[in-house]
């Protein structure tokens, strides 16, 4: 099977990450901040080390500005409903993933004023755009860092300059760039930062992340055990106890840190680079196909690793059926990202998203393009 289909989940993963997520299931599975024991407090240190080793990979100056949640919707989750209350404004935009959407849609039903700005046909945001929709009670702005349908990359540094300047919470949705392109939350203004484990920072899932900055007090998205303050009913009020309550996916959490060793010993740019050739390499053939519409850029300018396309008046969910039987595995429908769709006009029938890792090679993207020929053809 040739696996392109690296935006829902990175398959395969390096291999010291399931060595060390075996290990830890088999000799040390205890846990964590709960007993004295040595199993228990090993894991306690991998824990700890984990969070050092996510807190230097994104310019994090505190570890305990690091909290460990299940993937990234849930750290979407925590930061949005811990923030904005009824009264409050929020700006995003149409080309937010619906792990945003959804929680907006909910909360706009309980008073909180939700604003989504437009996107070109490229997926990009302007920014003057998003300035106009500043208002006095203006609490966050939301950004899809790149788009898990167009690949797009937003200008998260000028996004967060102007909430700075304007006194707003800045929220980032990493879940597409995070591990391939360069984030510092204290360079780009973040005040919040969602990511997943599973994805570019190569770990397992049911793993991710949120970077909640120091000053920023959110509501508790859920209350229960953390092992600190056991003698209290009270919900610890300390990062990053306040939001890990119940017992943490510790060998998770243990490959999530290989997978980000694993980038660090290769380079995150030398993984990049190579994305980049990937990409490129796949859109230079695809535009030689008449019968092959791409959306968003026909460049790697400004894109991840991401690229949607259709074949003609085919439905997506064929196309990826019968890529399926060839043995190449993509993503097809609407990418859990309802809004964009009316703006690239693929509302009928969503798209196929082909996205290449690491471990995908230029004889992979050959054969997805000789695929989608042969499926043209009738072959």
């Amino acid at each position: 099977m040739i696996y392109v289909d690296n935006a829902a989940t990175t398959f395969p993963k390096p291999k010291e990450v399931y060595t060390q997520v075996l290990d830890c299931m088999k000799n040390y599975g205890a846990n964590p901040g709960r007993s004295s024991h040595n199993l228990a407090l090993k894991a306690e240190t991998k824990v700890s080390e984990a969070r050092e080793i996510v807190s230097n990979f994104f310019k994090v100056t505190n570890p305990f500005n690091i909290i460990f949640t299940c993937n990234a919707t849930e750290g979407l989750n925590i930061g949005i409903k811990g923030v904005l209350k009824p009264g409050d404004h929020v700006i995003s935009t149409v080309i937010e993933h619906n792990s945003v959407l959804r929680p907006l849609n909910s909360l706009s039903k309980k008073g909180v004023k939700v604003t989504l700005v437009g996107v070109d046909k490229y997926g990009q945001v302007n920014i003057a755009n998003l300035k106009k929709e500043i208002k006095k009670n203006t609490k966050m702005i939301i950004i899809n860092h790149a788009s898990n349908v167009l690949g797009t990359i937003q200008y998260i540094n000028s996004i967060g300059k102007l909430a700075k300047s304007e006194g707003i919470l800045f929220m980032v949705d990493a879940s597409q760039s995070a591990g391939t392109i360069d984030i510092d939350v204290c360079r780009d203004n973040i005040d919040l930062l969602a990511f997943p484990g599973h994805k570019g920072l190569l770990g397992p899932q049911g793993t991710g992340g949120l970077f909640i900055r120091s000053d920023i007090m959110l509501e508790p998205f859920k209350e229960g055990g953390t092992g600190s303050n056991s003698n209290s009913m009270n919900q610890p009020d300390f990062n990053p106890d306040r939001f890990e309550s119940g017992t943490l996916n510790v060998p998770g959490i243990v490959g999530l840190s290989e997978g980000i060793k694993f980038i660090e010993k290769v380079g995150r740019r030398n993984i990049q680079n190579h994305e980049k050739q990937l990409i490129e390499y796949l859109l230079k053939e695809l535009k030689k196909l008449d019968f092959i519409k791409i959306y968003g850029h026909t460049s790697y300018k400004n894109r991840c690793s991401v690229v949607s396309i259709n074949i003609d008046t085919m439905e997506s969910s064929n196309v990826g059926y019968l890529l399926n039987k060839k043995g190449i595995a993509v993503r097809t429908g609407y990418h859990c990202a309802s809004l964009i769709h009316g703006i690239i006009g693929t509302i009928k029938w969503g798209t196929v998203r082909i996205s290449p890792g690491y471990f995908n090679t230029f004889d992979d993207i050959e054969s997805v393009i000789k695929a989608l020929k042969e499926i043209y053809t009738g072959v």
